[in-house]
């Protein structure tokens, strides 16, 4: 049996509906599965749900950015290390996730799924600073959404009308 994940969920805000809760865990669990992450021990990861305010002031004392994002990730282990441990903490901005999936015309949820999986793939070593880092990252990121019932973050196809 693999070593227990615990996933610990904070709101910071309010407006962050409670069933997005099993949403996140079902994006980690997977994305830690398609990954194939070496497990070799109990590891913890914190998601924090906050707003645009208290992300730009992270956004900016660690990134040097003064504006707010939709998703930090602040990793505990080195890149693509064996998982054990605290993880790290995924950080999410509730604005900016309500602007963004409006602006692609997805739901709320769906881009809140695709943003816990960023996340948590940036956690292990992911990265999308170059080319090749940016076609495996997506790559994986649709593999794992696709698993989850979510359509392709990165597809040029227009949405369904609804």
């Amino acid at each position: 049996m693999p070593a227990p994940l615990a996933i610990e969920i904070a709101r910071n805000c309010e407006g962050w509906p409670e069933a997005l809760d099993a949403r996140a865990e079902a994006a980690v669990r997977e994305a830690l599965k398609q990954s194939k992450a070496k497990v070799t021990g109990a590891a913890e990861l914190s998601i924090v749900l906050t707003d645009d305010a208290e992300q730009r002031v992270l956004n900016r004392d660690w990134r040097g950015i003064d504006k707010s994002t939709n998703v930090l990730s602040f990793p505990q282990i080195e890149p693509f290390a064996p998982v054990s441990g605290l993880i790290g903490d995924i950080i999410l901005a509730r604005e900016t996730l309500v602007r963004e999936a409006g602006e692609q015309g997805v739901s709320f949820e769906d881009h809140f799924s695709h943003l816990v999986v960023h996340g948590f793939l940036h956690l292990l070593g992911y990265d999308h600073l170059d080319d090749d880092e940016a076609l495996a990252m997506e790559g994986l990121e649709t593999q794992i959404l696709a698993s989850l019932g979510v359509a392709d973050p990165y597809s040029d196809d227009e949405p369904a009308e609804k």
